[in-house]
């Protein structure tokens, strides 16, 4: 449910439409994401809010023509996600599905798009994949992918000293692909992988995987998971004493996984993300709106900040072509035009529709270190943009020649 603020910002974007320009057909963006579930603070609403806020920030309208936001709630189900996105691109006019957390279901959405010649950029969404085999001319992939986690922290873990590793991996296509990039990171690192386990979405009770984990003997517990299952999985590592003697390392740890364990229950945790509220003032300045827009008053994470930028590129894009109506031209303009926001700085959209920017390693505070509610991570090293992502000729996208 939309809160009295959101409702108020909503209706300022659609006063700033004039009378003469209220039968031009809009521009449509739609968020589609989890609303309800295990993701729901993750992205939910916060994605929603994040998606009027760069409208408002355009202007709330391109020329002549209005730029409109609608949502809806996939449900973590591929099904109900792709028959939400064929009616918006079939029936509702909506030209580009923005967020989709849970693979699976971007998956299906990009293909959707391509098919339509409509536009999908995935902020939520997780797998390397679609900028890999499955790229697509229809598809932008912000925020992070499971190369760059997997890859970008294995390695940095490594460089601190943990070289044995167990896995507790979420049993879906994410799960899979996040484990399988770490893993080769630290195989190629010269570590080794003590040992595997796999728990279903929405997982309660991860003892038995974290007791598998503890006769392990490995001296770095990955979290291959997200969400309220990450959360889940840190504090009862932390009851069983884990935190105190490995060293607890979450590729989708950010700042909603911390509000849900406490400081004290996720102390010393490794986690990388493009994005911290707290960096600077702009993101600073950012976050404070976001969190008075919020049902919940909370902070934006990496995703939702993605979700913000990469609008803002896409009404750039349609800007500079005078129309929505090409998804694949669309797109094709986004790749051309350098990325540049307050909240990411520069970059630029790679052939295969990766978003290349830097990546941060961050470090759970203590409690004691912790001077506010949000103040949660401190940084520990910056990993620039051109080695955070895959390389462009490893992915095997059909886009890339040569």
């Amino acid at each position: 449910m939309m809160n009295q603020a959101l409702a108020s910002l909503l209706i300022a974007a659609s006063l700033a439409t004039s009378p003469a320009s209220a039968q031009t057909k809009p521009i449509k963006l739609a968020v589609l994401n989890d609303m309800s579930g295990v993701y729901a603070d993750y992205q939910g609403i916060g994605s929603v809010i994040a998606t009027q806020m760069a409208v408002q920030d355009f202007g709330g309208k391109i020329g002549d023509t209005p730029i409109e936001v609608v949502s809806a709630d996939h449900q973590n189900k591929p099904d109900v996600g792709a028959t939400i996105a064929r009616k918006w691109f079939d029936l509702d006019g909506v030209d580009v599905v923005l967020d989709v957390p849970n693979s699976a279901v971007a998956f299906a959405v990009s293909d959707i798009a391509r098919d339509k010649n409509k536009v999908f950029i995935g902020s939520g969404a997780g797998s390397s994949e679609l900028t890999g085999a499955r790229c697509s001319p229809n598809t932008v992939h912000w925020t992070y992918d499971t190369w760059e986690l997997g890859h970008a922290l294995g390695k940095a873990v490594m460089e601190r000293g943990g070289k044995k590793w167990f896995f507790i991996t979420a049993d879906y296509a994410f799960g899979y692909d996040l484990a399988a990039q770490a893993m080769d990171a630290v195989n190629k690192g010269g570590g080794s992988i003590a040992g595997e386990v796999r728990h279903p979405l929405g997982t309660a009770d991860f003892s038995s995987y974290l007791v598998q984990a503890q006769s392990s003997g490995a001296d770095v517990l990955a979290l291959a998971n997200a969400g309220g299952d990450t959360s889940a999985a840190i504090k009862q590592a932390t009851e069983f004493g884990i935190g105190s003697t490995t060293t607890i390392v979450g590729p989708i740890v950010n700042i909603n996984v911390i509000q849900e364990t406490g400081l004290a229950a996720a102390k010393n945790v490794l986690a990388l993300t493009p994005f911290y509220w707290d960096m600077t003032d702009d993101t600073r300045a950012f976050a404070t709106r976001f969190a008075a827009l919020h049902p919940r008053h909370i902070m934006p994470n990496d995703m939702q900040a993605g979700v913000y930028a990469s609008v803002l590129h896409y009404l750039k894009a349609v800007k500079s072509l005078g129309s929505a109506a090409d998804g694949r031209a669309v797109v094709a303009a986004m790749k051309k035009i350098p990325t540049d926001d307050k909240l990411f700085g520069q970059g630029t959209i790679r052939a295969d529709g990766r978003t290349l920017h830097p990546v941060y390693l961050f470090q759970t505070k203590t409690p004691a270190e912790s001077k506010s509610q949000w103040d949660m991570f401190k940084l520990l090293s910056t990993i620039p943009a051109d080695q955070a992502f895959r390389p462009l000729a490893n992915g095997k996208c059909p886009l890339v020649v040569g």
